[in-house]
Protein backbone atom coordinates (compact mmCIF):
# COMPACT_ATOMS: atom_id res chain seq x y z
CA UNK A 1 0.00 0.00 0.00
CA UNK A 2 1.37 3.09 0.78
CA UNK A 3 4.35 4.22 3.32
CA UNK A 4 1.96 4.75 6.21
CA UNK A 5 -0.91 1.56 5.49
CA UNK A 6 -2.46 -1.08 6.79
CA UNK A 7 -2.48 -4.46 5.29
CA UNK A 8 -3.70 -7.77 6.64
CA UNK A 9 -1.25 -10.51 5.07
CA UNK A 10 -0.53 -12.89 7.54
CA UNK A 11 -1.57 -14.21 10.97
CA UNK A 12 0.04 -11.26 13.08
CA UNK A 13 2.31 -12.09 16.25
CA UNK A 14 3.12 -9.88 18.20
CA UNK A 15 6.93 -9.92 16.93
CA UNK A 16 5.66 -8.72 13.28
CA UNK A 17 2.51 -7.04 14.32
CA UNK A 18 4.64 -4.66 15.90
CA UNK A 19 7.73 -5.24 12.97
CA UNK A 20 5.05 -4.08 10.43
CA UNK A 21 3.73 -1.19 11.82
CA UNK A 22 7.35 0.28 13.14
CA UNK A 23 8.41 -0.22 9.78
CA UNK A 24 5.27 1.95 8.49
CA UNK A 25 6.30 4.62 11.56
CA UNK A 26 9.72 4.52 9.73
CA UNK A 27 8.72 5.38 6.32
CA UNK A 28 6.37 8.74 6.44
CA UNK A 29 -4.13 -27.36 32.82
CA UNK A 30 -5.16 -31.95 31.65
CA UNK A 31 -8.87 -31.37 31.93
CA UNK A 32 -11.99 -31.90 30.49
CA UNK A 33 -12.27 -31.27 26.88
CA UNK A 34 -15.01 -28.57 25.73
CA UNK A 35 -17.44 -30.53 24.38
CA UNK A 36 -18.67 -32.39 27.45
CA UNK A 37 -19.23 -28.65 29.12
CA UNK A 38 -20.80 -26.67 26.13
CA UNK A 39 -24.53 -25.95 27.09
CA UNK A 40 -23.87 -25.07 30.35
CA UNK A 41 -25.32 -21.57 31.51
CA UNK A 42 -22.10 -20.32 33.12
CA UNK A 43 -20.31 -20.22 29.73
CA UNK A 44 -18.87 -23.60 29.00
CA UNK A 45 -15.51 -25.11 30.10
CA UNK A 46 -12.54 -22.86 30.62
CA UNK A 47 -10.35 -25.54 28.93
CA UNK A 48 -10.68 -27.23 24.90
CA UNK A 49 -12.15 -26.60 21.80
CA UNK A 50 -15.32 -26.42 19.31
CA UNK A 51 -15.30 -27.72 16.09
CA UNK A 52 -17.12 -29.85 13.04
CA UNK A 53 -20.52 -29.93 13.86
CA UNK A 54 -20.98 -28.00 17.00
CA UNK A 55 -18.72 -24.92 15.31
CA UNK A 56 -21.14 -24.86 12.46
CA UNK A 57 -23.99 -23.98 14.89
CA UNK A 58 -22.25 -21.25 15.83
CA UNK A 59 -20.39 -19.65 12.90
CA UNK A 60 -22.08 -16.61 10.54
CA UNK A 61 -22.88 -17.71 7.23
CA UNK A 62 -20.10 -16.26 4.56
CA UNK A 63 -21.21 -14.40 1.66
CA UNK A 64 -18.42 -12.81 -0.19
CA UNK A 65 -17.85 -9.30 -0.86
CA UNK A 66 -18.78 -8.15 -4.31
CA UNK A 67 -18.16 -4.56 -3.97
CA UNK A 68 -14.80 -4.14 -4.85
CA UNK A 69 -12.86 -6.76 -7.23
CA UNK A 70 -9.25 -7.41 -6.46
CA UNK A 71 -6.49 -7.07 -9.10
CA UNK A 72 -5.19 -10.92 -8.55
CA UNK A 73 -7.96 -12.65 -6.43
CA UNK A 74 -7.00 -14.91 -3.60
CA UNK A 75 -5.89 -18.15 -4.51
CA UNK A 76 -4.56 -21.36 -1.80
CA UNK A 77 -5.09 -19.02 1.22
CA UNK A 78 -3.17 -16.03 0.12
CA UNK A 79 -3.87 -12.79 0.18
CA UNK A 80 -6.33 -10.74 -2.36
CA UNK A 81 -3.83 -8.26 -4.14
CA UNK A 82 -4.68 -4.49 -5.13
CA UNK A 83 -2.27 -2.90 -6.99
CA UNK A 84 -4.11 -0.25 -9.30
CA UNK A 85 -3.81 3.46 -8.64
CA UNK A 86 -6.69 4.95 -6.09
CA UNK A 87 -9.31 7.49 -7.72
CA UNK A 88 -10.93 8.70 -4.69
CA UNK A 89 -13.88 9.22 -6.78
CA UNK A 90 -14.09 5.52 -7.72
CA UNK A 91 -14.17 4.22 -4.46
CA UNK A 92 -17.19 2.25 -3.51
CA UNK A 93 -19.92 2.65 -0.42
CA UNK A 94 -19.97 -0.41 1.54
CA UNK A 95 -22.30 1.16 4.28
CA UNK A 96 -24.93 2.50 2.50
CA UNK A 97 -26.78 3.69 6.20
CA UNK A 98 -25.35 4.27 9.42
CA UNK A 99 -26.49 1.18 11.53
CA UNK A 100 -24.83 2.74 14.93
CA UNK A 101 -27.82 4.35 17.14
CA UNK A 102 -25.70 6.88 18.62
CA UNK A 103 -24.90 5.21 21.89
CA UNK A 104 -21.56 5.58 23.10
CA UNK A 105 -19.08 2.53 23.26
CA UNK A 106 -15.83 2.56 25.35
CA UNK A 107 -13.06 0.53 23.56
CA UNK A 108 -9.61 -0.41 25.11
CA UNK A 109 -7.04 -1.51 22.93
CA UNK A 110 -3.54 -2.11 22.73
CA UNK A 111 -1.28 1.19 21.30
CA UNK A 112 2.36 1.33 20.46
CA UNK A 113 3.51 5.22 20.63
CA UNK A 114 1.74 8.34 21.65
CA UNK A 115 -2.05 8.17 21.29
CA UNK A 116 -3.69 10.99 19.80
CA UNK A 117 -5.92 13.40 22.03
CA UNK A 118 -9.62 12.25 22.02
CA UNK A 119 -11.71 14.41 20.96
CA UNK A 120 -9.62 14.40 17.40
CA UNK A 121 -10.53 15.00 13.77
CA UNK A 122 -10.32 11.11 12.27
CA UNK A 123 -12.07 10.05 15.44
CA UNK A 124 -14.95 12.35 15.15
CA UNK A 125 -15.01 11.30 11.70
CA UNK A 126 -15.11 7.66 12.17
CA UNK A 127 -17.92 8.35 14.71
CA UNK A 128 -19.79 10.06 12.30
CA UNK A 129 -20.02 7.36 9.70
CA UNK A 130 -21.02 4.98 12.02
CA UNK A 131 -23.50 6.52 14.25
CA UNK A 132 -21.68 5.51 17.49
CA UNK A 133 -20.14 7.99 20.01
CA UNK A 134 -16.54 5.31 20.44
CA UNK A 135 -14.72 6.52 23.63
CA UNK A 136 -11.28 4.78 23.18
CA UNK A 137 -9.01 3.65 26.30
CA UNK A 138 -6.08 3.01 24.46
CA UNK A 139 -3.31 1.39 26.91
CA UNK A 140 0.46 0.60 26.50
CA UNK A 141 0.65 -2.16 23.61
CA UNK A 142 4.05 -2.95 25.55
CA UNK A 143 2.41 -3.69 28.94
CA UNK A 144 -0.71 -4.51 27.51
CA UNK A 145 -0.55 -7.91 29.07
CA UNK A 146 -0.30 -6.80 32.25
CA UNK A 147 -3.27 -3.79 31.98
CA UNK A 148 -5.51 -6.63 30.49
CA UNK A 149 -5.03 -9.35 33.41
CA UNK A 150 -6.10 -6.75 36.03
CA UNK A 151 -9.17 -5.05 33.81
CA UNK A 152 -10.41 -8.52 33.14
CA UNK A 153 -9.79 -9.36 37.06
CA UNK A 154 -12.17 -6.18 37.88
CA UNK A 155 -15.78 -5.82 37.67
CA UNK A 156 -14.93 -2.40 35.55
CA UNK A 157 -15.27 -4.45 31.90
CA UNK A 158 -15.17 -1.86 28.94
CA UNK A 159 -17.81 -2.25 26.41
CA UNK A 160 -15.33 -3.63 23.59
CA UNK A 161 -12.39 -4.93 25.12
CA UNK A 162 -9.07 -5.98 21.45
CA UNK A 163 -7.16 -9.17 22.93
CA UNK A 164 -3.87 -9.99 20.68
CA UNK A 165 -3.40 -13.77 20.63
CA UNK A 166 -0.15 -12.61 22.50
CA UNK A 167 -1.54 -11.54 25.31
CA UNK A 168 -3.90 -14.73 25.89
CA UNK A 169 -1.47 -16.24 28.59
CA UNK A 170 -2.83 -17.40 32.12
CA UNK A 171 -5.96 -16.71 32.88
CA UNK A 172 -6.74 -14.15 29.75
CA UNK A 173 -8.72 -17.49 28.24
CA UNK A 174 -10.83 -18.33 31.25
CA UNK A 175 -11.47 -14.76 32.03
CA UNK A 176 -12.82 -14.27 28.16
CA UNK A 177 -15.31 -17.00 28.52
CA UNK A 178 -16.34 -15.45 31.93
CA UNK A 179 -16.55 -11.60 30.85
CA UNK A 180 -17.41 -11.29 27.36
CA UNK A 181 -20.90 -11.74 25.64
CA UNK A 182 -22.17 -14.54 23.23
CA UNK A 183 -22.39 -12.71 20.09
CA UNK A 184 -24.20 -15.90 18.64
CA UNK A 185 -27.60 -14.49 18.48
CA UNK A 186 -26.69 -11.69 16.69
CA UNK A 187 -23.64 -12.68 13.97
CA UNK A 188 -24.54 -17.20 13.71
CA UNK A 189 -25.97 -18.53 10.49
CA UNK A 190 -27.99 -15.79 8.25
CA UNK A 191 -28.27 -12.90 11.61
CA UNK A 192 -24.54 -11.97 9.89
CA UNK A 193 -26.17 -10.82 6.95
CA UNK A 194 -27.51 -7.40 8.73
CA UNK A 195 -23.74 -6.83 9.27
CA UNK A 196 -22.63 -7.60 5.11
CA UNK A 197 -18.67 -6.40 5.53
CA UNK A 198 -19.03 -9.35 8.89
CA UNK A 199 -20.34 -11.65 6.50
CA UNK A 200 -17.63 -11.65 3.99
CA UNK A 201 -14.59 -12.57 6.85
CA UNK A 202 -13.74 -16.54 6.15
CA UNK A 203 -15.40 -18.44 7.75
CA UNK A 204 -11.77 -19.90 9.05
CA UNK A 205 -11.28 -16.38 11.17
CA UNK A 206 -14.37 -16.68 12.58
CA UNK A 207 -14.16 -20.17 13.93
CA UNK A 208 -11.27 -18.99 15.90
CA UNK A 209 -13.23 -16.13 17.79
CA UNK A 210 -15.30 -19.85 20.03
CA UNK A 211 -14.51 -19.72 23.23
CA UNK A 212 -16.20 -21.56 25.73
CA UNK A 213 -18.65 -23.11 23.45
CA UNK A 214 -19.83 -19.90 21.80
CA UNK A 215 -19.07 -17.24 19.39
CA UNK A 216 -17.24 -14.50 21.18
CA UNK A 217 -14.90 -12.59 19.31
CA UNK A 218 -14.93 -10.36 16.53
CA UNK A 219 -11.52 -11.43 14.56
CA UNK A 220 -8.60 -9.75 12.53
CA UNK A 221 -8.70 -12.20 9.83
CA UNK A 222 -4.99 -13.22 7.91
CA UNK A 223 -4.12 -15.09 5.37
CA UNK A 224 -2.98 -18.72 6.93
CA UNK A 225 0.20 -19.00 4.48
CA UNK A 226 3.57 -19.01 5.81
CA UNK A 227 4.05 -15.69 6.69
CA UNK A 228 8.13 -15.55 7.07
CA UNK A 229 9.59 -14.62 4.04
CA UNK A 230 13.28 -15.29 3.18
CA UNK A 231 14.41 -11.95 1.83
CA UNK A 232 17.20 -11.12 -0.61
CA UNK A 233 18.94 -8.36 -2.30
CA UNK A 234 17.56 -9.22 -5.69
CA UNK A 235 19.39 -5.85 -7.05
CA UNK A 236 23.22 -7.23 -6.03
CA UNK A 237 22.47 -10.94 -6.90
CA UNK A 238 22.09 -9.79 -10.02
CA UNK A 239 24.47 -7.64 -10.30
CA UNK A 240 27.37 -10.80 -8.79
CA UNK A 241 25.11 -13.46 -10.62
CA UNK A 242 24.30 -15.68 -7.73
CA UNK A 243 21.50 -17.80 -8.14
CA UNK A 244 18.60 -18.59 -6.08
CA UNK A 245 19.17 -21.81 -4.16
CA UNK A 246 17.29 -24.68 -4.42
CA UNK A 247 18.19 -26.85 -1.31
CA UNK A 248 19.65 -26.80 2.41
CA UNK A 249 23.26 -27.16 0.51
CA UNK A 250 22.65 -24.92 -2.58
CA UNK A 251 22.06 -22.29 0.36
CA UNK A 252 25.01 -23.65 2.24
CA UNK A 253 27.14 -23.05 -1.00
CA UNK A 254 25.68 -20.03 -1.61
CA UNK A 255 26.58 -18.29 1.42
CA UNK A 256 30.12 -19.34 1.64
CA UNK A 257 30.39 -18.18 -1.83
CA UNK A 258 29.07 -14.69 -0.57
CA UNK A 259 30.68 -14.25 2.97
CA UNK A 260 34.06 -12.70 2.62
CA UNK A 261 34.00 -10.98 6.65
CA UNK A 262 37.25 -8.86 5.95
CA UNK A 263 35.36 -7.06 3.44
CA UNK A 264 32.73 -6.82 5.91
CA UNK A 265 30.06 -9.00 3.52
CA UNK A 266 28.32 -11.68 5.15
CA UNK A 267 25.84 -14.12 3.30
CA UNK A 268 22.82 -14.10 5.88
CA UNK A 269 21.01 -12.96 9.22
CA UNK A 270 19.70 -15.91 11.75
CA UNK A 271 18.20 -18.13 9.38
CA UNK A 272 16.23 -20.58 12.17
CA UNK A 273 12.88 -19.64 11.17
CA UNK A 274 13.09 -20.22 7.33
CA UNK A 275 14.77 -23.21 8.41
CA UNK A 276 11.99 -24.73 9.71
CA UNK A 277 9.41 -23.67 6.86
CA UNK A 278 12.46 -25.67 5.04
CA UNK A 279 12.49 -28.58 7.11
CA UNK A 280 9.13 -29.03 7.09
CA UNK A 281 8.56 -28.30 10.54
CA UNK A 282 5.08 -27.71 12.39
CA UNK A 283 4.19 -24.11 13.08
CA UNK A 284 5.66 -22.75 16.45
CA UNK A 285 3.11 -20.09 16.45
CA UNK A 286 0.93 -21.62 18.49
CA UNK A 287 1.47 -24.41 20.41
CA UNK A 288 -1.69 -25.89 19.33
CA UNK A 289 -0.38 -25.99 15.95
CA UNK A 290 2.58 -27.75 17.18
CA UNK A 291 0.37 -30.71 17.07
CA UNK A 292 -0.37 -33.39 14.37
CA UNK A 293 -0.83 -36.53 14.02
CA UNK A 294 2.05 -38.24 12.10
CA UNK A 295 2.43 -42.63 11.49
CA UNK A 296 -1.34 -42.82 13.60
CA UNK A 297 0.53 -41.15 16.60
CA UNK A 298 -0.44 -37.20 18.07
CA UNK A 299 3.43 -35.52 17.73
CA UNK A 300 4.68 -32.05 19.11
CA UNK A 301 6.85 -30.67 16.73
CA UNK A 302 9.92 -30.73 19.14
CA UNK A 303 9.76 -34.07 19.28
CA UNK A 304 10.49 -34.58 15.48
CA UNK A 305 13.28 -35.07 13.46
CA UNK A 306 12.50 -32.37 11.30
CA UNK A 307 12.70 -29.90 14.18
CA UNK A 308 16.71 -31.52 15.18
CA UNK A 309 17.14 -31.04 11.55
CA UNK A 310 16.48 -28.00 11.03
CA UNK A 311 17.95 -26.87 14.75
CA UNK A 312 21.47 -28.45 13.35
CA UNK A 313 21.48 -26.91 9.58
CA UNK A 314 20.93 -23.24 11.72
CA UNK A 315 23.77 -24.17 13.54
CA UNK A 316 26.13 -25.19 10.19
CA UNK A 317 25.20 -21.73 9.22
CA UNK A 318 26.55 -20.19 12.09
CA UNK A 319 29.72 -22.43 12.62
CA UNK A 320 30.76 -21.57 8.85
CA UNK A 321 30.87 -18.30 9.46
CA UNK A 322 28.58 -16.97 7.10
CA UNK A 323 25.88 -14.76 9.53
CA UNK A 324 26.55 -11.66 10.11
CA UNK A 325 27.60 -11.28 13.44
CA UNK A 326 24.96 -9.13 14.93
CA UNK A 327 22.97 -12.26 14.38
CA UNK A 328 24.82 -14.43 17.06
CA UNK A 329 24.25 -11.66 19.35
CA UNK A 330 21.39 -13.34 22.38
CA UNK A 331 18.08 -14.19 20.85
CA UNK A 332 17.67 -14.61 17.90
CA UNK A 333 16.43 -11.64 15.47
CA UNK A 334 17.56 -9.51 18.86
CA UNK A 335 19.03 -7.22 16.45
CA UNK A 336 16.83 -5.21 14.03
CA UNK A 337 18.08 -6.13 10.48
CA UNK A 338 17.18 -3.94 8.44
CA UNK A 339 19.55 -0.98 8.63
CA UNK A 340 22.64 -4.13 7.91
CA UNK A 341 20.74 -5.51 4.94
CA UNK A 342 20.14 -2.20 3.04
CA UNK A 343 23.77 -1.70 3.81
CA UNK A 344 24.82 -4.57 2.05
CA UNK A 345 26.61 -5.95 4.97
CA UNK A 346 24.63 -9.21 4.87
CA UNK A 347 22.47 -10.38 1.99
CA UNK A 348 19.86 -12.66 2.92
CA UNK A 349 17.47 -12.48 5.78
CA UNK A 350 14.33 -13.71 6.86
CA UNK A 351 11.13 -11.33 8.33
CA UNK A 352 7.44 -10.96 8.10
CA UNK A 353 6.15 -10.60 4.69
CA UNK A 354 5.30 -6.86 5.11
CA UNK A 355 8.49 -6.06 5.24
CA UNK A 356 8.79 -6.69 1.70
CA UNK A 357 7.24 -3.65 1.26
CA UNK A 358 8.27 -2.23 4.39
CA UNK A 359 12.12 -2.28 3.31
CA UNK A 360 11.56 -0.90 0.24
CA UNK A 361 9.72 1.92 0.68
CA UNK A 362 12.11 2.73 3.47
CA UNK A 363 14.99 2.97 0.89
CA UNK A 364 13.31 4.17 -2.45
CA UNK A 365 14.54 7.43 -1.79
CA UNK A 366 17.82 7.08 -0.44
CA UNK A 367 19.27 4.25 -2.37
CA UNK A 368 17.45 3.93 -5.88
CA UNK A 369 19.05 0.50 -6.83
CA UNK A 370 17.99 -1.33 -3.54
CA UNK A 371 15.77 -4.22 -4.44
CA UNK A 372 14.95 -6.56 -1.93
CA UNK A 373 12.61 -9.77 -3.35
CA UNK A 374 11.35 -12.90 -1.66
CA UNK A 375 12.69 -16.64 -2.32
CA UNK A 376 10.50 -19.28 -2.71
CA UNK A 377 10.87 -21.96 0.39
CA UNK A 378 12.60 -25.28 -1.06
CA UNK A 379 12.37 -28.60 0.37
CA UNK A 380 15.83 -29.27 2.26
CA UNK A 381 16.75 -32.06 -0.05
CA UNK A 382 15.90 -29.85 -3.37
CA UNK A 383 12.54 -30.87 -3.49
CA UNK A 384 9.07 -29.48 -2.59
CA UNK A 385 8.63 -27.91 0.65
CA UNK A 386 6.04 -29.07 3.16
CA UNK A 387 4.65 -26.09 4.94
CA UNK A 388 2.14 -25.85 7.96
CA UNK A 389 -0.65 -23.19 7.89
CA UNK A 390 -0.09 -20.59 10.42
CA UNK A 391 -3.18 -19.37 12.25
CA UNK A 392 -6.35 -17.67 10.37
CA UNK A 393 -6.71 -14.54 12.99
CA UNK A 394 -4.99 -13.99 15.64
CA UNK A 395 -6.15 -10.75 16.74
CA UNK A 396 -9.92 -10.49 18.58
CA UNK A 397 -12.29 -7.83 19.83
CA UNK A 398 -14.70 -8.52 22.68
CA UNK A 399 -18.00 -7.47 23.91
CA UNK A 400 -18.59 -7.18 27.44
CA UNK A 401 -21.20 -9.61 28.78
CA UNK A 402 -22.92 -6.31 30.81
CA UNK A 403 -23.16 -4.48 27.86
CA UNK A 404 -27.18 -3.37 26.74
CA UNK A 405 -28.13 -5.03 24.11
CA UNK A 406 -28.00 -1.57 22.18
CA UNK A 407 -24.47 -1.31 23.30
CA UNK A 408 -23.61 -4.74 21.33
CA UNK A 409 -25.54 -3.36 18.19
CA UNK A 410 -23.78 -0.28 18.10
CA UNK A 411 -20.62 -2.34 19.22
CA UNK A 412 -21.24 -4.90 15.79
CA UNK A 413 -21.82 -1.48 13.93
CA UNK A 414 -18.68 -0.37 14.73
CA UNK A 415 -16.73 -3.43 13.20
CA UNK A 416 -19.04 -3.31 10.11
CA UNK A 417 -17.33 -0.20 9.09
CA UNK A 418 -14.07 -1.23 10.48
CA UNK A 419 -14.12 -4.21 7.88
CA UNK A 420 -14.96 -2.80 5.06
CA UNK A 421 -12.82 -4.05 1.99
CA UNK A 422 -10.22 -2.44 -0.07
CA UNK A 423 -11.36 0.05 -2.79
CA UNK A 424 -14.31 1.36 -0.45
CA UNK A 425 -14.67 5.02 1.27
CA UNK A 426 -15.18 3.53 4.47
CA UNK A 427 -11.91 1.73 3.99
CA UNK A 428 -9.97 4.67 3.27
CA UNK A 429 -11.34 6.90 6.01
CA UNK A 430 -10.72 3.90 8.28
CA UNK A 431 -7.50 3.18 7.41
CA UNK A 432 -6.43 6.74 6.33
CA UNK A 433 -8.71 9.29 7.37
CA UNK A 434 -10.34 12.35 6.06
CA UNK A 435 -9.11 13.38 2.81
CA UNK A 436 -6.58 16.65 2.93
CA UNK A 437 -6.79 16.25 6.72
CA UNK A 438 -4.83 13.59 7.23
CA UNK A 439 -3.72 12.43 3.94
CA UNK A 440 -3.86 13.07 0.05
CA UNK A 441 -3.48 11.55 -3.00
CA UNK A 442 -0.77 11.79 -5.52
CA UNK A 443 -0.34 9.92 -8.69
CA UNK A 444 -3.12 7.49 -7.45
CA UNK A 445 -0.91 6.50 -4.27
CA UNK A 446 -2.47 8.01 -0.91
CA UNK A 447 0.07 9.01 1.69
CA UNK A 448 -0.46 10.60 5.36
CA UNK A 449 0.05 13.86 6.53
CA UNK A 450 1.91 14.74 9.75
CA UNK A 451 -1.13 14.82 11.14
CA UNK A 452 -2.60 11.56 9.54
CA UNK A 453 0.27 9.77 11.67
CA UNK A 454 -0.39 10.91 14.45
CA UNK A 455 -4.38 10.45 14.17
CA UNK A 456 -4.59 7.20 12.00
CA UNK A 457 -3.10 4.81 13.96
CA UNK A 458 -3.97 1.86 15.67
CA UNK A 459 -7.55 2.08 16.92
CA UNK A 460 -10.61 1.75 14.33
CA UNK A 461 -8.47 -1.32 12.79
CA UNK A 462 -8.01 -2.87 15.75
CA UNK A 463 -12.30 -3.56 16.21
CA UNK A 464 -12.56 -5.76 12.89
CA UNK A 465 -11.09 -6.02 9.48
CA UNK A 466 -11.74 -7.33 6.27
CA UNK A 467 -10.56 -10.78 4.35
CA UNK A 468 -7.05 -10.51 3.94
CA UNK A 469 -5.84 -7.73 1.74
CA UNK A 470 -2.37 -6.61 0.30
CA UNK A 471 -2.58 -3.79 -1.16
CA UNK A 472 0.07 -1.71 -2.76
CA UNK A 473 -0.60 0.83 -5.39
CA UNK A 474 3.09 2.85 -4.54
CA UNK A 475 4.68 -0.51 -5.35
CA UNK A 476 2.69 -2.69 -7.55
CA UNK A 477 5.33 -5.12 -8.25
CA UNK A 478 5.70 -6.29 -5.21
CA UNK A 479 2.16 -6.34 -4.66
CA UNK A 480 1.98 -8.82 -6.90
CA UNK A 481 5.04 -10.15 -5.98
CA UNK A 482 4.01 -10.92 -2.52
CA UNK A 483 0.31 -12.29 -3.54
CA UNK A 484 1.88 -14.65 -5.84
CA UNK A 485 4.53 -15.72 -3.22
CA UNK A 486 1.74 -16.37 -0.82
CA UNK A 487 -0.02 -18.27 -3.70
CA UNK A 488 2.78 -20.40 -4.34
CA UNK A 489 3.69 -21.35 -1.02
CA UNK A 490 0.25 -21.93 -0.72
CA UNK A 491 0.17 -24.53 -2.79
CA UNK A 492 2.57 -26.76 -0.46
CA UNK A 493 1.07 -25.89 2.73
CA UNK A 494 -1.31 -28.30 4.46
CA UNK A 495 -3.20 -27.96 8.10
CA UNK A 496 -2.52 -29.72 11.21
CA UNK A 497 -5.00 -31.43 13.23
CA UNK A 498 -5.80 -28.00 15.07
CA UNK A 499 -5.92 -25.79 12.58
CA UNK A 500 -7.89 -22.98 13.13
CA UNK A 501 -9.28 -23.88 16.44
CA UNK A 502 -9.41 -21.53 19.27
CA UNK A 503 -7.63 -24.50 22.09
CA UNK A 504 -7.39 -23.43 25.47
CA UNK A 505 -4.55 -25.54 27.12
CA UNK A 506 -5.20 -26.24 30.80
CA UNK A 507 -3.15 -23.85 32.96
CA UNK A 508 -1.23 -26.62 34.31
CA UNK A 509 0.45 -27.19 31.35
CA UNK A 510 1.17 -24.15 29.79
CA UNK A 511 4.76 -22.78 30.86
CA UNK A 512 5.57 -26.36 29.34
CA UNK A 513 7.91 -25.57 26.50
CA UNK A 514 8.65 -22.06 27.37
CA UNK A 515 12.22 -23.03 27.12
CA UNK A 516 12.45 -24.31 24.02
CA UNK A 517 12.98 -21.41 22.08
CA UNK A 518 15.74 -20.13 24.08
CA UNK A 519 17.21 -23.36 23.83
CA UNK A 520 17.24 -23.24 20.31
CA UNK A 521 18.89 -20.29 19.99
CA UNK A 522 21.34 -21.42 22.11
CA UNK A 523 21.95 -24.34 20.01
CA UNK A 524 22.11 -22.98 16.43
CA UNK A 525 25.08 -20.18 18.43
CA UNK A 526 27.16 -23.22 19.76
CA UNK A 527 26.48 -22.32 23.17
CA UNK A 528 24.03 -26.03 23.83
CA UNK A 529 24.40 -29.08 21.70
CA UNK A 530 21.30 -30.80 19.59
CA UNK A 531 21.75 -33.62 22.87
CA UNK A 532 20.79 -30.77 24.83
CA UNK A 533 17.27 -30.62 23.29
CA UNK A 534 16.91 -34.30 23.31
CA UNK A 535 17.14 -34.42 26.86
CA UNK A 536 14.81 -30.84 27.09
CA UNK A 537 12.35 -32.91 25.14
CA UNK A 538 12.85 -36.17 26.96
CA UNK A 539 12.14 -33.90 30.49
CA UNK A 540 9.29 -31.84 29.19
CA UNK A 541 7.72 -35.26 28.15
CA UNK A 542 8.01 -36.46 31.54
CA UNK A 543 6.79 -33.45 33.54
CA UNK A 544 3.53 -33.30 31.67
CA UNK A 545 4.05 -33.48 27.94
CA UNK A 546 2.90 -37.03 28.05
CA UNK A 547 -0.37 -36.31 29.72
CA UNK A 548 -0.68 -32.92 27.68
CA UNK A 549 -0.39 -35.15 24.80
CA UNK A 550 -3.66 -37.20 26.19
CA UNK A 551 -5.55 -34.26 26.64
CA UNK A 552 -4.83 -33.26 22.85
CA UNK A 553 -5.49 -37.03 21.84
CA UNK A 554 -9.21 -36.64 23.67
CA UNK A 555 -9.97 -33.31 22.16
CA UNK A 556 -9.20 -35.15 18.83
CA UNK A 557 -11.48 -38.01 19.15
CA UNK A 558 -14.21 -35.71 20.35
CA UNK A 559 -13.69 -33.09 17.69
CA UNK A 560 -12.19 -34.41 14.50
CA UNK A 561 -9.31 -33.15 12.85
CA UNK A 562 -8.85 -30.56 10.88
CA UNK A 563 -5.73 -31.86 8.79
CA UNK A 564 -5.51 -31.73 5.11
Amino acid sequence: MTPNAASASSAPSRRNFLASTAVAAVAVGGGMPLLAACGGSGGGSREGTTSGKDAKKLLPAYVASNVVAPDIPSKNGSAAGFISKVDLAELKTSVPKKLGKGGKVTIMSPFWGSPPKGDNAYYRAMNDLIGVDVQWQNQDGNTYDQKLGAVLASSDVPDVVVVPGWNMGGKIPSAIISKFADLGPHLSGDKVKEYPNLAAIPTDAWQRCIFGGALRGLPMPSSYVANIVPFYRKDIFDKEGHEIPRSADEFMALAKDITNAKAKRWACNDMKWTAFNVFGVMSGSEKALGWNVVDGKLIYRAETEEYLEALEWTRKLFAAGVVHPDGRLGKSQAVDPSTKFAAGEFLIYNNDISSWWGQQAVQAAQNPEFQIWGMDIFGHDGGNPTLWATNPANIFAFISKNASEAVIRDALAVANATAAPYGTKEYMLTNYGVEGTHYTVKDGVPAKNDKGNIEVVNAYVMVASPAPTIARPDFPDIGRGAVEWQQRMGAFTKKTAFYGMQVTEPARYTNLSNDFEQLEDDIVRGRKKISDMQQAVSDWKSKGGDKLRDWYQKLLDENGSAAN
